[in-house]
Order: C-alpha cells, then structure tokens, then sequence
C-alpha cells in the first residue's frame, strides 16, 4: 500500500475480524475450548475474506481514477 493512501471500511471491518479471530482462536487453544478455536479460525477467514473484497475495491477505484 502507497504511503497517504486511506484504507476503506471493508479492510479495516477485515483486519478487525481477522485479528479477533485470531485472539478467540488462541483463548481456545489455551483453554482447551474447540468451539472456540473453531469459531476463532471462522472469523479469520471472515475478515480475509472481507479484507481482500476492501483491497479489491480500492484497487477498482484506483484504476478508476486513472482512466479519467
């Protein structure tokens, strides 16, 4: 990412997800909770998943910008 560049509200929503999940999965670990580790490793994928859809739309309106 070019440095000024702002990031949109799915990649940030994504990298919150992402970072939960990751926390919730490693209390699970620790506490030997599956449930949570697999609802921990659910919500990373979610935020992957919403991160990439935030990367995709800034690279469309940075094309976009280019081309008028």
């Amino acid at each position: 990412m070019r440095q000024g560049e702002d990031l949109n509200r799915d990649q940030v929503k994504g990298t919150a997800k992402d970072i939960a999940g990751k926390v919730q999965r490693k209390v699970g670990e620790m506490t030997g909770s599956t449930d949570q580790q697999i609802e921990g490793g659910a919500k990373q994928v979610e935020g992957k998943v919403q991160r990439g859809v935030g990367d995709a739309g800034q690279a469309a309106n940075r094309a976009n910008k280019g081309k008028v």
